[in-house]
């Protein structure tokens, strides 16, 4: 079948690995697509990289990229639910570094906080933590994320604040209504004495995604090592049709308060 989304029925069935399943993939295209070959044998069958040389020969392809655009040509052609090389996020720019920067280096640093109150189910709360860096670039130097009761959640908020300590700016996300409003002002008030500020957010996830996008696609942003690194990388990456985007929400929530980008636009 076609692919369409990350969880979508084949993407399940494949993730949880069943023994009884026989995964036969054949992308159109393996010069862009070979990783998603399956068999491997099956290479064989293809022309100059193409498995129809005729009916899907390079300028029809090109034509149907033009059509679908890059994620429907990704899953319905490529057979991956996103470009190679990610969608939206470029993810192959990304650097992984082990050390800090010097004091000096990093102009300032935020940890903005998407916050969701469901115990083992649900969305994810997270909390990603950017710093803003002299020359130009951005290092996401930790987050933190998990399924947590509203209790437990504003208790991890805080041991997180106590550790980044004062010099670290908070932001968290004030859902819309007036439960969105309380929740927002419990966590101020559970963390008097920090730097912390609030903000609603405006427009869809994908417009608020891409400024951030642009820094990461141009080898901006930078990532501290950390077991993190790989669930981040693969929201990123699948992004906007991942299941979750709670790090990618975050991220750009953090990324603008450093850049205090202000977009212009009729809502």
């Amino acid at each position: 079948m076609q692919r369409l989304h990350q969880n979508d029925p084949s993407g399940h069935l494949l993730e949880k690995g069943k023994e009884n399943i026989k995964h036969i993939c054949l992308p159109a295209d393996i010069s862009e697509y070979r990783e998603q070959l399956s068999p491997l044998e099956l290479e064989s069958y293809y022309q100059d990289g193409l498995l129809d040389a005729n009916r899907l020969n390079k300028a029809v392809l090109k034509e149907l990229l033009m059509d679908l655009g890059q994620y429907g040509y990704a899953g319905q052609i490529g057979q991956k639910p996103t470009p190679p090389g990610g969608g939206m996020f470029k993810v192959a720019n990304i650097q992984i570094v082990d050390t800090l920067p010097l004091a000096h280096q990093i102009i300032e640093t935020f940890r903005f906080w998407d916050k969701a109150g469901t115990k083992d189910g649900g969305a994810y709360t997270a909390g990603v933590k950017i710093s803003k860096l002299d020359n130009g670039r951005f290092l996401v130097r930790d987050v933190k994320r998990g399924q947590w009761s509203t209790e437990e959640r504003e208790r991890i908020i805080k041991q997180t604040a106590e550790a980044d300590g004062l010099g670290c700016r908070i932001g968290i996300e004030q859902e819309p209504g007036s439960g969105g409003k309380e929740s927002a002002e419990n966590t101020i008030r559970n963390l008097a004495g920090f730097d912390i500020m609030k903000e609603s957010p405006k427009g869809d996830k994908i417009y608020r995604a891409d400024p951030y996008s642009v820094q990461v696609n141009e080898g901006n942003v930078m990532l501290l090592r950390g077991e993190w690194n790989r669930e981040y990388l693969q929201e990123l990456e699948n992004f906007p049709f991942s299941t979750y985007k709670d790090q990618v929400d975050a991220s750009s929530a953090g990324f603008a308060q450093l850049t205090n980008a202000k977009r212009v636009r009729t809502w």
